[in-house]
């Protein structure tokens, strides 16, 4: 068997015929071909799904796709086989890429990129069909042309409105193809590896190569224990790292970050092996080819003529390490369990470093394998949470027994009525670094001051997942000294860990209990969340309230509202897609019924608005709340989520008033830069601001940015990051040093004026209006140097 599958995968004219021979000699690798089509059809589920992204989903799908069919690429029996194998992997993985960014990627730009790569993949079929062999290649090729092609035409005709559908199918149709050219095409096995060197070189019929191609096969068999181990060691190192520096609580689950960090780690080894330095050294190994070849005919001619000299015995040396490398990469290429060793043993290294280097590059989000663990549970919480919110308010209205009562999920800060009273609302707080540190002065300033009666959390309270660990940190110690109460909705980063965390700190601790131990039954106790840890995660909060003295615990629910005779607070979590449960609607509608000619505010998980453009479009469920809550009178509508400060409205007319819309989340974590740097030219309402603007945005990056860096800057300045966004881009420059645009704001409720104000404050105090980029007509009598606010007249 091994002796007809050698003579025949070496010879560079196989035709379609003995192909299909050599397929019935050797049966190809159907466990790939099996999980690829697995992949495939999960990836046509996915719309039916409660994906985020679906595109994204269906991208990441077709990535692991494409990573295999580039493994079983080079395993293929023929030059041309490999070479095809090979090109539409690299097709596919580029897709993948721009399926996976769907959410940063213009729609417009989306559809052109990835139908120009079905282009491509249909004009390198067609002119596969004029080149074919034999009459059964001709037509699969064919075939395959007309697909990409009527693929193709879908993208290029779809509405808008399906373009999601369209994009998402293509991608299933993609990986599906990928699945019968592994389930078709001839292979090699890690056997064959030394005999393809020798006779790649030529020398088959030369003895002394084909006795050292066997040695040092026979040593590379021998060693493979002591490399299986050396790998196993570095990795269980990356592991105990990872526990340690993620304070990683010691349960199952409570391992799984640290092991996706791991498997982070392990990803980025392989990629780095495979892809850069077996690149490289077949780069450097092609061009010396001929030399190597010429030293094997010297050093035949001395060991036949047993000439042994130094230079006879370093010339061996020399020619037994690059035939041993060449064998490796060739087993690597033939076998896939033997290119992920190989690729982990040699790309570990590189791992190790980037781990420990990557915080100080400004890109953390796009390396930093202990945050790829966010991205797991964000598709884990996204599919749960509105289940989640509903089971544990039914348990909350169940422990009070009466579930009629007026206002079962209210706050009741003290001094609202009758008098002028503010609070102050801040988004996305939780980084514990720098960014969240340097404006804690000014809060705590404003926060104590009398006339501020609460503060609101309106987005993600902790990052990444929301972990009672990271609580202390990045919660307890930047508000110590505040001494008013603390109210918060989650944002998508809070429902991480099942809203474990958030519940036991701003729930009442019945509340809390009833909570999460009905989240845990709505998991069919699929959780190392027991009962006993539920005591022990409410005991902890109480523990850190009272060493910080900070005020929490008064809510009943990841929502509230705070009620007074003139003014009415709506606090609405929106959980991970932008949705609310049926329980939170019916409160909702409930809230909205007490506010009934009140002067109304929300505050909302996600905004409205954010980066330039409506942030509805699209998303059916998240139009529908907006457009409940204009129906019923709200004013001011005020979200977290996107990290950065933003303002929209539309003028009043006669038949509707004007809403306010605030994008309020720059209170600690890392800065939305691509809102100042791609701000579009047609925003969705006429009267706009945002900070920081993009004088001071760009000021920051071209003072920071390395050399190595100007190459990305100048194409997000020069071409807006196309076809990518530049607020994807923009993580790239996202450098945690002075000087820094975080901010929050104050909502002033004046009885005595009949008016709201709402005032944002950066770094140093008052934002002014020279800070901020705004379009024409925003109030600003005072001039650039004038105080930024925002003057709503309420109700009589």
């Amino acid at each position: 068997m091994r002796q007809v599958v050698h003579s025949g995968c070496f010879t560079h004219g196989l035709g379609i015929a003995q192909s299909v021979e050599l397929l019935k000699l050797r049966s190809p690798v159907s466990g790939l071909a099996a999980v690829t089509l697995g992949l495939a059809a999960l990836a046509l589920l996915t719309p039916f799904t409660r994906s985020e992204s679906p595109p994204s989903t269906v991208g990441w799908l077709l990535a692991v796709a494409a990573a295999i069919e580039a493994l079983h690429a080079v395993r293929r029996s023929t030059p041309a086989a490999r070479h095809q194998g090979t090109a539409g992997a690299v097709i596919s993985l580029i897709i993948a890429l721009f399926l996976i960014n769907a959410p940063f990627v213009a729609a417009q730009a989306l559809r052109v990129v990835v139908a120009a790569w079905f282009a491509l993949d249909a004009v390198r079929y067609a002119i596969g069909v004029a080149r074919a062999a034999g009459r059964t290649d001709k037509i699969w090729k064919a075939l395959a042309t007309l697909g990409n092609v009527g693929v193709l035409l879908l993208l290029v005709f779809a509405a808008d409105a399906a373009l999601t559908w369209v994009v998402t199918i293509a991608g299933a149709l993609r990986i599906f193809g990928i699945a019968w050219n592994i389930r078709t095409a001839p292979i090699l096995t890690e056997t064959d590896a030394d005999e393809s060197v020798v006779n790649e070189l030529g020398l088959t019929a030369e003895p002394e190569a084909v006795a050292m191609a066997a040695d040092v096969s026979a040593a590379e068999l021998a060693r493979a224990p002591s490399d299986r181990g050396w790998t196993i060691a570095f990795i269980a190192t990356l592991f105990a790292i990872h526990v340690g520096r993620m304070t990683t609580d010691l349960t199952f689950l409570g391992l799984v970050s640290p092991g996706v960090a791991v498997l982070g780690d392990m990803l980025i080894a392989v990629v780095f092996g495979l892809f850069v330095m077996n690149p490289v050294y077949l780069l450097w190994r092609g061009p010396t080819r001929w030399i190597e070849r010429r030293v094997w005919r010297s050093y035949i001619r001395a060991v036949r003529s047993s000439a042994s000299s130094v230079v006879s015995r370093a010339t061996g040396t020399w020619l037994r390490w690059r035939m041993s490398y060449a064998i490796r990469m060739r087993a690597a290429r033939f076998s896939i369990p033997t290119a992920l060793t190989r690729g982990l043993r040699s790309g570990l290294p590189f791992a190790a470093i980037l781990a420990a280097t990557v915080p100080v590059w400004g890109m953390s989000w796009y390396f930093d394998t202990e945050n790829w663990a966010a991205g797991m549970w964000n598709s884990w919480a996204a599919s749960r949470t509105d289940e989640w919110r509903a089971e544990m308010v039914r348990a909350v209205l169940s422990t009070q027994g009466d579930r009629t009562q007026p206002l079962p999920f209210a706050v009741a800060p003290t001094g609202l009525d009758q008098q002028d009273f503010s609070f102050i609302v801040i988004g996305d707080t939780g980084e514990g670094d720098a960014s969240q540190h340097v404006l804690r002065d000014v809060l705590l300033s404003v926060a104590n001051e009398p006339q501020v009666r609460f503060v609101v959390i309106s987005s993600d309270v902790v990052y990444p997942t929301g972990a009672m660990k990271d609580y202390e940190a990045k919660f307890w110690l930047p508000f110590k000294g505040i001494s008013k109460p603390v109210y918060a909705i989650p944002g998508n980063h809070d429902w991480y860990d099942a809203l474990e965390g958030f519940a036991v700190t701003f729930l009442q601790p019945d509340a809390a209990r009833a909570s999460i131990h009905a989240r845990v039954l709505a998991d069919l106790r699929v959780t190392s969340t027991t009962d006993a840890r539920i005591e022990d995660l409410i005991s902890e909060a109480d523990r850190l309230r009272q060493a910080y003295r900070v005020p929490t615990g008064f809510q009943r629910a990841p929502f509230f509202e705070v009620q007074t005779d003139r003014f009415a607070l709506i606090a609405i979590d929106t959980g991970v897609l932008r949705t609310i449960d049926d329980e939170q609607a019916a409160w909702l509608n409930g809230a909205l019924d007490r506010s009934a000619g009140k002067f109304t505010m929300a505050v909302v998980g996600h905004p409205f608005f954010a980066g330039g453009h409506d942030a509805t479009v699209g998303d059916e469920a998240f139009s529908n709340l907006k457009a409940l809550l204009l129906r019923r009178g709200v004013t001011i509508a005020m979200a977290g989520d996107t990290h950065d400060f933003e303002y929209y409205s539309n003028p009043s007319t006669d038949s509707s008033p004007a809403v306010h819309y605030f994008v309020n989340g720059g209170g600690g974590a890392y800065l939305s830069f691509g809102t100042s740097l791609a701000w579009p030219a047609q925003p969705p309402t006429t009267q706009w601001a945002y900070y920081p603007n993009r004088q001071a945005v760009t000021g920051k990056i071209e003072a920071m940015s390395p050399l190595w860096k100007r190459p990305a800057w100048w194409w997000t300045t020069h071409f807006a990051a196309w076809p990518f966004s530049a607020e994807w881009l923009s993580a790239a420059f996202d450098y945690n040093v002075a000087p820094f645009f975080q901010s929050f704001v104050e909502v002033k409720v004046e009885r005595s004026n009949n008016r709201v104000r709402v005032i944002p404050y950066g770094v140093h105090g008052r934002l002014t209006w020279r800070d901020v980029a705004s379009s024409n007509g925003l109030p600003g009598s005072a001039g650039p140097d004038g105080p930024v606010e925002w003057i709503v007249p309420m109700k009589h």
